[in-house]
């Protein structure tokens, strides 16, 4: 096939579309810069995506106001969207059924099994690589014993995890170059797939939050309520230090955290736009506790003039500065109430706050991975 690499036929694989958070802004930002470039994906849910992802209707090519979003089979099984990870022994070859052979360059958008798309040999594939398949490596142990499955089901799921990390493996061996979202995954990468990676920091939209003159006198706790975000050892350390703590959001671990909680913890759950911005804006600090592949929420309390009391593993450490926050070594209340005893909000500038805030915009992730494909995509031509 002839190839115009000055006009390359671009197309997008996301795993699934059934959930709007981190991985999906960065799709967002794909879509942008490759805007005629349809989407590969499982299975999509358009009542719970927003409305940059409102797909084409008719033959599904893109039009005014929607976009070309290509489902897998599991789209039409009975229930799959909803109770997606029943599908998990399907996933792989829902996928290797995408023959992506006929573009110039595939961009994968990947923290599971986009990655095990099939190409040609003179299509570029490009995996923006969040993570490597978390329950299949680093995290095999925890999601086994977290799922809240019967025994039963854990032991199929042990039974399976050779044979699924076999598929991941060759999913992984199908990709020409990989792009991490941070050194942390880099890492990672490299341990689990033998693969070299460039670091592009994921896109973080800082322009809806915002420095305030007030201050609530309290410290933040934010994102999804899950046992390995470990907000558990922030609420026992506000517990011990009389603490005023805020804990914005939800999920599985809320009513645990809540049976924790001293008088001085107060538990929002999901909050409007707008006392996002002002919790954020308000807070003396955003305390950090997990181990992440990057962190959206440190990102965006910098933004909102707030600094960050963090745990130094994980994408935290590469965005928290000295001038942008502090660190504490242990997952473990003590470590937190140390930290928090020695932690001075008022000697952090808000202008250094949102400078640093600014390092990961949209803009400046959107011309650092056009650039880096553009360049892999001379080279692919090159070596043909």
């Amino acid at each position: 096939m002839r190839r115009n690499f000055r006009r390359p036929k671009v197309a997008l694989v996301h795993d699934h579309l059934v959930q709007d958070g981190g991985a999906e802004q960065v799709l967002r930002e794909l879509m942008r810069i490759w805007p005629d470039a349809p989407v590969y994906t499982a299975y999509y849910d358009p009542r719970r995506m927003g409305p940059d992802f409102r797909r084409t209707g008719g033959s599904g090519r893109a039009h005014t106001g929607g976009k070309d979003i290509r489902t897998s089979y599991l789209q039409r099984l009975p229930l799959a969207r909803r109770f997606y990870k029943w599908t998990l022994p399907l996933i792989d070859g829902a996928f290797r059924r995408f023959d992506l052979s006929e573009y110039d360059v595939v961009v994968s958008s990947a923290s599971a099994w986009a990655k095990s798309v099939r190409t040609g040999p003179d299509t570029l594939h490009v995996c923006y690589c969040h993570t490597p398949t978390r329950y299949l490596w680093s995290d095999a142990d925890r999601y086994i014993g977290e799922t809240g499955y019967p025994r039963v089901l854990k032991s199929a799921f042990r039974g399976m995890l050779g044979r699924l990390r076999k598929k991941d493996l060759r999913g992984a061996r199908g990709v020409d170059a990989y792009v991490a979202n941070s050194r942390y995954v880099a890492d990672r990468i490299k341990k689990y797939y033998r693969r070299p990676s460039v670091v592009i920091h994921p896109p973080v939209d800082s322009s809806k939050f915002g420095p305030s003159r007030k201050r609530g006198d309290y410290f933040l706790l934010a994102g999804r309520l899950e046992p390995y975000k470990r907000g558990d050892i922030v609420i026992e350390a506000a517990n011990r230090l009389g603490a005023r703590l805020v804990v914005m959001g939800d999920g599985t671990d809320r009513r645990r955290l809540e049976k924790l909680a001293g008088p001085t913890v107060e538990f929002t759950g999901r909050v409007s736009d707008a006392r996002r911005k002002k919790l954020f804006a308000e807070a003396d600090a955003l305390i950090n506790p997990q181990e992440e592949d990057f962190g959206i929420t440190v990102v965006e309390a910098l933004a909102s003039g707030a600094p960050v009391l963090a745990y130094r593993r994980g994408g935290a450490a590469e965005i928290v500065t000295a001038r942008a926050g502090a660190f504490f070594e242990r997952q473990t209340p003590d470590a937190v109430a140390a930290a928090l005893r020695r932690f001075k909000p008022q000697r952090y500038r808000k202008a250094d706050l949102t400078a640093r805030a600014r390092d990961f915009s949209a803009a400046r992730f959107r011309r650092a991975l056009k650039t880096h494909v553009d360049a892999e995509l001379g080279s692919h031509a090159d070596r043909r």
